[in-house]
């Protein structure tokens, strides 16, 4: 099309994975006479692939781990050739892709910005009219005399984004995963460099796993997984799509969970289950009840059974829930809530049922589950991700919660 800056049409991207093992220099030699003996296996990284990015348009590319992002974004940067089909790009070219990619550890940071302008294509002139605001941008003054290997890692990662973001005078822009870099005071100087993007009508390949950066700066995004697009379309229609393949995983593994030695069980985020011994937590399920409507709508029923192992007096059952970047959203327990169990014996199990309000924004969440005794100072059983949930709204916002908003207006006569 007239108006498209790039243009995918019908790329595969295969790589030969061999089979067979070369441990010594004779075998070098012994294979170059072998008819037939080194055997590969074909990865299909891409099969076909299809889409058009518009001047101007910041579109997404969105997937999970191992599903193609990468692969195809190194394609339209030139790094890889597709080993089907073809890619029309329509302009200058700048790539985000592992940033610091050939910086010195014995060079200077002022050498690397040189060294580093020079691999992308700048001469020395343009570097330098551009080296006072890369230094600024990355706030690294004072350091940049000094050797690389002595730079933190975040510095690192600050001064190669600069250097990418301060040189990229391109018309087209690849992005890869770059929302993460250095700490919460730059990854604001980041969101803004986003918005200016596009303010300024870049036209931009993000690829992330953020879909709240995908709702706030993508025009359009696709969704790819086992190398082949699943779909093409409004950013929201595409994160909620992401997070459905992760609400139908849950459910499949919440299956299998229950078919486990619960004992034995290890969280998502590598915490082991554990406690005295002196309750069990049996069960925890997480329904959904109408939370896909109106803010505040709805809300989260969460159930844990639990089962004395010995007389208990005075049990104290909690949870807590946190989202898919395992960040503790809230919790809470009976006796911080006032409502105290009554004393249970030993194989004796009782059920306790949280409702919480609809606060939720569209996700993934995990539910840790607990029972405590002596006033919860002793754990008889944490149980972490015991079990998750998947919220879906036909409206979202980029944040984390959704709580129920009023608005009122006063139209005021002159």
């Amino acid at each position: 099309m007239k108006d498209s800056m790039i243009i995918v049409d019908n790329v595969s991207k295969n790589f030969k994975l061999p089979h067979q093992k070369i441990g010594s220099v004779k075998n070098i030699f012994t294979n170059l006479f072998s008819l037939g003996g080194r055997t590969y296996e074909v990865q299909h990284a891409l099969k076909d692939i299809g889409f058009e990015v518009k001047k101007g348009e910041f579109f997404g590319i969105v997937g999970r781990n191992g599903s193609g992002k990468s692969t195809l974004l190194k394609i339209l940067a030139g790094i890889y050739q597709p080993t089907k089909g073809s890619v029309h790009v329509g302009g200058r070219v700048v790539p985000f892709i592992e940033l610091g990619v050939g910086f010195n550890g014995e060079l200077t940071g002022k050498e690397n910005v040189f060294l580093n302008g020079a691999l992308m294509g700048f001469s020395e002139k343009e570097i330098t009219a551009k080296y006072n605001n890369i230094v600024e941008f990355a706030e690294l003054e004072r350091f940049m005399d000094q050797k690389l290997k002595n730079y933190s890692s975040g510095m690192q990662v600050r001064l190669a984004f600069s250097v990418a973001t301060r040189l990229a005078e391109s018309d087209i822009l690849l992005i890869d995963e770059v929302l993460a870099v250095g700490d919460a005071a730059f990854q604001r100087k980041c969101f803004m460099y986003f918005k200016q993007l596009k303010l300024d009508r870049k036209t931009v390949i993000f690829v992330t796993h953020e879909m709240g950066a995908v709702r706030e700066y993508c025009d359009r995004a696709l969704l790819i997984e086992k190398a082949e697009i699943v779909d093409i379309g409004k950013p929201g229609v595409i994160a909620s799509k992401y997070h459905k393949m992760f609400a139908d995983e849950s459910k499949n593994d919440n299956q299998t969970k229950e078919k486990q030695n619960k004992s034995s069980k290890v969280g998502i985020s590598g915490e082991e289950r554990w406690g005295d011994g002196k309750a069990q937590i049996v069960s925890v399920s997480a329904k959904v009840d109408n939370l896909s409507g109106e803010d505040g709508e709805g809300e989260v029923i969460i159930t844990a059974r639990v089962k004395a192992l010995t007389d208990l007096e005075k049990p104290i059952v909690g949870f807590s829930i946190k989202n898919l970047q395992l960040a503790q959203l809230m919790g809470t327990n009976t006796m911080r809530k006032k409502h105290p169990l009554p004393p249970v014996r030993s194989g004796q199990e009782f059920d306790v049922e949280w409702r919480v309000e609809g606060m939720f924004n569209e996700g993934t969440y995990y539910v840790d589950s607990t029972i405590a005794h002596d006033q919860a100072v002793l754990v008889a059983d944490r149980w972490p991700d015991a079990t998750s949930f998947q919220i879906f709204r036909e409206d979202n916002t980029p944040y984390q919660v959704y709580p129920a908003i009023k608005v009122k207006s006063n139209i005021i006569k002159p």
